[in-house]
């Protein structure tokens, strides 16, 4: 049955992982053709006012919603991916997790020095990741003019993070 908005789609469960935590579950969505299409063309929505030369999205989740959006926008796909998983060579950024830290890398052809870029995630929580990616498309010469998702979870402030970035969200939701 088709729903009016996406928020319609995405199922709720208290207290997961912990008590007091509503974790939003995105494969919802992606389970109704209906949530999925409303999604990649909510997003595709938020693109189409902006120039911009392709889209970079992160492992793993960003490539389910950043593909569709640049294959649909006739726009390159570039990923981002955890270390030690692209071929060629590449560069690397960190970002602090919860306990330590990880990091992400782009293939270092991967960016034209003066292209433009929007980013698309699956969630903007504290912004760690996305500000990682952020600095590796600068690092190559590239300008990330919008950063897109399709959930923010606003009380955890990672818009804070990206202050300096044109940032759209689908879905925000108000707490953690």
């Amino acid at each position: 049955m088709k729903r009016e908005k996406l928020e319609d789609y995405v199922t709720s469960i208290p207290d997961f992982p912990e008590p007091g935590i509503i974790f939003r579950d995105i494969t919802t969505i992606l389970q109704d053709p209906d949530g999925f299409h409303m999604s990649v063309d909510g997003l595709l929505g938020l693109t189409a006012d902006a120039d911009y030369d392709g889209i970079v999205a992160l492992e793993a989740r960003g490539f389910i919603f950043g593909t569709p959006v640049a294959y649909a926008a006739g726009k390159s796909f570039i990923p981002i991916r955890k270390k030690g998983k692209l071929p060629r060579k590449t560069i690397s950024a960190k970002y602090a997790l919860e306990y330590g830290e990880a990091e992400i890398e782009i293939h270092e052809d991967a960016i034209k020095k003066g292209g433009k870029y929007i980013i698309v995630d699956d969630l903007l929580a504290t912004g760690g990741t996305v500000e990682a990616a952020c600095r590796l498309v600068e690092t190559l010469g590239g300008q990330v003019v919008r950063i897109c998702f399709v959930m923010e979870l606003a009380g955890l402030k990672g818009r804070e993070k990206l202050s300096g970035y044109d940032v759209r969200s689908l879905i925000t939701y108000p707490g953690k």
